[in-house]
């Protein structure tokens, strides 16, 4: 396994374009507020199709001020190398960007996980609003993508049906993983509450969404991941629940890990490739 996963590093490394360029830039988020995005572009002046790629949240709220623009080597490589515009925004509350988190959800015993993800959607909503005025941005092709807390922002923008986007791509999205609970206990807090929430972004989305959870991991386990897509699909979402077995010490990491690729690469490929 781990020789696999070697080769597919090397893989990406070598599929990474030679020319491409990174950049970190500051873009008018909700509110007033000024976000910072670490993007990178493919070679070339043709305009190109945009990924966003959305970053989680730590369990412990003091390391949200140390986070750095995101990168995300294994994902971004991979949509650079099929010629997409890559960017990774940092929500308000984290690292540079700064200023009041937004996207806290409450008590633990009494979580507002459905409008905490709509404040993480706005601030997607304004990424790809600005990028799709620069000049090598296609205005019209855009793919979201989430992890954790961002894989949570991804479903909620689901919810607003944002023009030009034909697809996203939830990785082991929810919000509420290992908080101390009220009895005492280290845990979720309220997981009825994400199904619930769940439901109620799929009564009003349309676009597809392609959820991909692993079978360890310690955030979401797999009947709470398999009930939140459940709740979305039934209320009218377009989910499609792809489970996958267990990866590493915890298959939260999944989508930051460069041995991860082999596990969603064909996930990811097969679903943009439904996409019109």
């Amino acid at each position: 396994m781990r020789r696999h996963a070697l080769l597919w590093l090397l893989a990406f490394l070598f599929a990474w374009p030679a020319a491409a360029q990174e950049q970190i830039v500051k873009l008018p988020g909700p509110g007033g507020s000024t976000l910072v995005a670490r993007v990178m572009q493919p070679p070339g002046e043709a305009r190109r199709p945009l990924v966003v790629i959305n970053h989680g949240s730590p369990a412990d709220g003091s390391q949200r001020a140390r986070m750095e623009p995101p990168r995300f080597s294994a994902l971004s490589s991979w949509f650079l190398a099929r010629g997409y515009v890559v960017a990774l925004p940092l929500r308000r509350g984290y690292g540079e960007t700064g200023g009041a988190w937004a996207e806290g959800y409450g008590r633990c015993d009494t979580p507002d996980y459905y409008s905490a993800g709509l404040q993480s959607a706005a601030d997607v909503q304004a990424t790809i609003d600005f990028m799709r005025t620069q000049p090598y941005v296609a205005a019209d092709r855009t793919i979201v993508v989430g992890q954790s807390a961002g894989g949570w922002a991804t479903v909620a923008l689901s919810s607003k049906n944002p023009p030009g986007v034909p697809g996203m791509v939830n990785f082991a999205g929810g919000r509420g993983g290992h908080q101390k609970l009220p009895g005492g206990g280290i845990g979720n807090c309220t997981p009825e509450a994400l199904v619930q929430a769940a439901a109620k972004y799929g009564a009003t989305a349309r676009v597809p969404l392609l959820w991909i959870y692993a079978e360890n991991d310690s955030f979401f386990e797999p009947a709470l991941a398999k009930r939140m897509a459940a709740a979305y699909d039934a209320a009218g979402g377009k989910a499609t629940f792809r489970p996958v077995g267990a990866f590493g010490r915890d298959g939260h990491s999944l989508a930051g890990s460069a041995d991860g690729a082999p596990i969603w690469q064909p996930l990811v490929q097969g679903f943009l490739a439904t996409l019109k």
